[in-house]
C-alpha cells in the first residue's frame, strides 16, 4: 500500500511540474514573430518580410530584407504567405533561421 501512495505522489508531482514549468517548445515559440512574404530571392538566399515586432532583436514591426540560413527554406514559400519566423543578428546580418507557415483558418 505504501508503494501505491508513493507512486501516486510521484505522478501528481510530475504532472504538476509539467504544467507549471514552460517547455522548451513554448519558449522557442515566444521567439517566433508574425510575418508576411513580400519578395523571395532564391538565388541570393534573401526574403523580404513585412513583420511584427521582433522581441528577441528589440525591433519594431516593419518591412525589411533578411538573409536565410538555408536557401531550401524558400522553396515552399510564395508571395503573400503568412508565416511565423525566427530571426537572429548573425554578425550584423539579420538572418532567418526558422520559418513555419501559418495555416489559414
Amino acid at each position: 500500500m505504501k508503494s501505491i501512495k508513493s507512486l501516486a505522489a510521484l505522478v501528481l508531482f510530475a504532472t504538476a511540474s509539467v504544467f507549471s514549468i514552460p517547455s522548451v517548445a513554448q519558449s522557442a515559440a515566444a521567439d517566433m514573430s508574425d510575418g508576411e512574404v513580400r519578395k523571395i530571392d532564391k538565388e541570393a538566399g534573401k526574403i523580404t518580410l513585412k513583420h511584427g515586432e521582433l522581441k528577441n532583436l528589440d525591433m519594431p514591426g516593419m518591412t525589411m530584407v533578411f538573409v536565410v540560413k538555408d536557401k531550401v527554406m524558400l522553396d515552399k514559400l510564395v508571395l503573400g504567405d503568412k508565416i511565423k519566423f525566427k530571426a537572429i543578428n548573425d554578425s550584423g546580418k539579420f538572418t532567418v533561421v526558422e520559418i513555419v507557415p501559418v495555416k489559414a483558418p
